[in-house]
Formats: structure tokens, sequence, C-alpha cells
């Protein structure tokens, strides 16, 4: 490993760790205000995808939250809470490894921090989301104007920290204890040959599985062999498609994948 995976790998290992010893402190409310949001604007996503219409989105001070919508596909709706944080989690991880790629990632979150404000917000999502909405904007501006990297560290952070305890979530709403008011009910309730625990347990591994390859790719991006190329041409390659000599194909990156991990073991 070089330089700036070393340094990434111990921030990472760094921040799960603060993480996990002041999860349920007040010092981090604010951050688990920020995964309930994201839970539901991935709620709202899933219906704005399927054809539905989202009428309120709302982010409660006790950690909860509620979108209200109608159409749109329940079947793909209701799993998209607590999969989409997992998504959200990993997309910040990966993107943290690269300038451009954190600015997009946060450029991305406060757009949707201001997009949601037009869906009848409660007060408490109103200053969460724009509280939010500054302090990335204003990061934004230090990594592009005053110094640089600092803008990789704060999405990071966000990665790190929505995926860990999206895992927590899942574990103490789904895993832990049945809810009838959970989406893992609500996902039992339309499909009943999977019990909710077991629905939670998927989203928990999904979640777990979600954050490791945001690693990967944020460690490829890192990797010396990336240096010269742009984001998407270091995870695929300029030919994304090849044919061996038996004429099967397959994708360029997994022969990349298997090389760097080999690279990173010896």
């Amino acid at each position: 490993m070089n330089d700036p995976q070393i340094f990434f790998m111990v921030l990472y290992v760094g921040y799960i760790v603060l993480i996990l010893f002041f999860h349920k402190t007040f010092i981090l409310y604010p951050f688990r205000l920020l995964t309930t949001f994201l839970h539901e604007i991935s709620h709202a996503i899933a219906c704005w995808i399927t054809c539905g219409d989202v009428h309120k989105i709302r982010v409660f001070d006790n950690e909860g939250g509620v979108t209200h919508y109608a159409g749109g596909c329940r079947v793909l709706i209701i799993p998209a809470g607590y999969v989409g944080s997992a998504i959200w989690g990993s997309l910040f991880v990966m993107f943290s490894g690269g300038r451009r790629t954190a600015t997009g990632a946060a450029g991305v979150l406060v757009g949707m921090l201001l997009i949601s404000l037009c869906y009848a917000p409660n007060r408490t999502m109103i200053y969460l989301n724009l509280s939010y909405a500054v302090f990335t904007s204003v990061f934004i501006y230090l990594e592009w104007q005053v110094f640089t990297p600092v803008l990789n560290y704060v999405v990071l952070f966000y990665g790190a920290f929505v995926g860990i305890h999206a895992i927590f979530d899942t574990y103490q709403d789904t895993i832990r204890r049945t809810v009838l008011q959970s989406d893992a009910y609500a996902c039992y309730e339309q499909c009943n040959c999977c019990l909710p625990k077991c629905v939670g347990i998927q989203w928990a591994l999904c979640n777990l599985i979600l954050q490791l390859v945001g690693v990967w790719i944020a460690m490829v991006q890192m990797s010396d062999e990336c240096d010269n190329t742009g984001w998407w041409d270091c995870i695929t390659g300029d030919e994304p498609w090849k044919v061996n000599v038996n004429g099967d194909r397959f994708w360029e990156w997994e022969e990349r994948a298997v090389n760097n991990a080999k690279n990173w073991v010896n």
C-alpha cells in the first residue's frame, strides 16, 4: 500500500473507533439525525423512481422520521430506507478517495438536503437540512479555495458514521425486536415468506458488504496505478469489455481487482 492508502485506512479505522465510543452520546446526535434524513430521502427517491408522488418528508428530534407518499411500488419503497442508508454510507466512503468525487458526493448531499425542503418539512428537519447544507458547502469552499485536502475527511466521516449507525439502527429496530410499525414488518406483510428478523439480518449484511465495497473502491482510487486516470477509468479500465482466447467476455475491472488484492496481500 502507498502512503495515501495507509493514511486512509488509519483515518477510517480511527473514525470507526470514535463512532463506536461516542455513538449514543449527544456529541454525535446531529449525525444520527442526518442518518435519519438519508433514510427518509431514500424512501422518497424509491417512490420517485417507481412513479409515485411524495407528499411529506419529515425528521423528528427523537431520531425518528416519516415519508408520506402515494403510488409507486411498495415492494421497493419499503426496504429503500435501510438499504438506501447503506448505499449512501458506501458512496460517501467510496467517493472520499478523490477530490472531485468527494466534491460530487458533498454536492449531491447538499442538493438532496435543499430539495427535500419542498416537501412539507417540520421545524426539526428545516433546521437540520439548512445547517448541514451550509456546513457541507463551507467545506466545499475550503477545499477549492483555501486548503486541500479537507473535504475528503468530512465525506469519509459521513460515510463511516452513516454505515455504522445504519447497522446499529437495523439491529435495534428489526433484529433485536419486532416492531409492528417497522419497515421490516411492512416488508413481511408484503412477502410472508421472510420473517421481519430475517429481513433485518439481510439489511444488516447488505450494509456491511456495501461499506467494505466502498472502502475497497476508495483504496483502488488512491492506488499508484490510478494516479493519471479518472475515477471511472480507474475502476473500469479504458476498455470495459475484453475477449479471451476462448471467446468468453468478462469485465476488465474484475481482473484489476484480483491483481490489486494480490498486491495488497503481498
